[in-house]
């Protein structure tokens, strides 16, 4: 039978009514002839719950049990799901990572997946089951022991035994109803699209976006996995929600398709650094072993020998990258005169597979900027992507005017 993955967020699964809920959508599929796999991410707010749990026992908390634990929300949502489809005459039965199994490295809280055999699941298919209900962001270790896989990791979950499994398509349901060309909160005229590319949904995910995980569309582009976006709260039709898919499926759209923004974000200047070969390795290199993630980079002209260099990253990482930095200057590897943090700015993104081939996209994101007396901090560019720093105070006005000012409030 033809086979389809069905991912469920906290927020689809956060009660008995809801899990119901989810199951009924689940047997609609299985009645018309599909194989389910249905991914289930834990009950909103219960990790939130369990990592509290594990903070107040041990700051310094052994990563391995701390997988152990945080994994048992989504334990706890498979076996619920499975019971209730059960209930339904639907034969379904319950999965943990580990008897997938779902094979990850060894990075507890943040492992990455290797492989998903599939030889189990399609042996209980073939013998009569409909629905295998498969606890999300988790896996095991080559060493045997439960992983997980960073917040989010459900969704990954899912992309993964889509690819992994060949299946039609993967549909995501969570607390929207699709994608859109914006924050609907921040403006009315925001448009929920038909379809998106999936290099604009990682650029989207990657800017701030919080509709789907970073690393799961990564994967959904590399194995050309189809995704679509879904509404639990929304009765649905064939064409419902957002359809995440290659470029040449879809046939015309907005030169922009999308204004992102990231509200924690961060300007961090080194003053007076020497210009010379390395300089840029023996910055970014301690920041990198610290786990600061540097986003938008610009070094200055050089005078004299000396350049001032500037980059961006999230503010929660601010104090990470002044210690890592200010030990490198103790140590000797580096010299700069100060270093000055902004910690009240905010990056805001366009976005688009038209930018490829048209021209002047900069220049009507700067004029509409100025027109609003916005001034621009940083500017940093990609094929389909170019991303300012502002005053946060501006993040609002900014994001309403380019939304006007890129008509995406109008289909293509």
């Amino acid at each position: 039978m033809p086979l389809l993955v069905m991912k469920f967020g906290g927020t689809s699964v956060a009660n008995i009514d809801r899990i119901r809920r989810a199951a009924k959508r689940v047997g609609v599929e299985v009645a018309k002839g599909y194989d389910v796999i249905v991914i289930v991410s834990a009950m909103a707010g219960r990790t939130n719950e369990l990592v509290g749990w594990v903070e107040e026992i041990s700051p310094f908390y052994d990563a391995r049990e701390y997988d152990a634990v945080v994994s048992s929300g989504e334990a706890v949502t498979a076996g619920l799901m499975a019971l209730t489809l059960q209930e339904m005459d639907v034969p379904a039965r319950s999965w943990q990572g580990w008897q997938v199994p779902l094979i990850t490295t060894s990075a507890h809280s943040a492992a990455r997946i290797e492989d998903i055999p599939t030889d189990n699941i399609n042996t209980k298919f073939a013998e009569g089951m409909r629905v295998a209900v498969v606890a999300g962001f988790q896996g095991i270790s080559p060493e045997g022991r439960i992983t997980t896989l960073g917040r989010g990791g459900s969704d990954t979950t899912a992309v993964a035994f889509a690819a992994a499994f060949g299946a039609e398509r993967c549909d995501i349901y969570t607390d929207v109803d699709g994608v859109y060309t914006t924050d609907p909160r921040i403006t009315e005229k925001a448009r929920k699209l038909d379809k998106i590319a999936f290099e604009e949904m990682l650029e989207l995910a990657s800017l701030g976006a919080k509709v789907l995980q970073t690393r799961s569309v990564e994967l959904a582009m590399r194995y050309n996995v189809r995704l679509r976006v879904l509404s639990s709260f929304e009765e649905q039709s064939d064409d419902a929600g957002t359809l995440v898919c290659a470029e040449e499926e879809i046939m015309e759209s907005n030169v922009v398709n999308g204004i992102a923004y990231s509200r924690d974000e961060a300007k961090m200047t080194l003053i007076s650094v020497a210009d010379r070969p390395g300089i840029a390795a023996a910055i970014f290199t301690p920041l990198s072993d610290a786990g600061v993630n540097v986003d938008m980079i610009v070094q200055n002209i050089s005078e004299e020998g000396r350049t001032d260099m500037t980059f961006s990253c999230p503010t929660n990482q601010v104090a990470r990258a002044e210690k890592a930095l200010t030990d490198a200057k103790k140590k000797g590897d580096l010299n700069f005169h100060d270093l000055v943090a902004d910690t009240n700015v905010a990056k805001i993104s366009a976005v688009g597979i038209g930018m490829r081939s048209q021209s002047g996209v900069a220049a009507k994101m700067f004029q509409t900027l100025r027109d609003e007396g916005i001034n621009i901090k940083v500017i940093s560019t990609s094929e389909i992507k170019i991303s300012v720093l502002i005053d946060r105070k501006y993040l609002e006005l900014a994001v309403q005017a380019l939304h006007d000012a890129f008509g995406l409030d109008k289909v293509a």
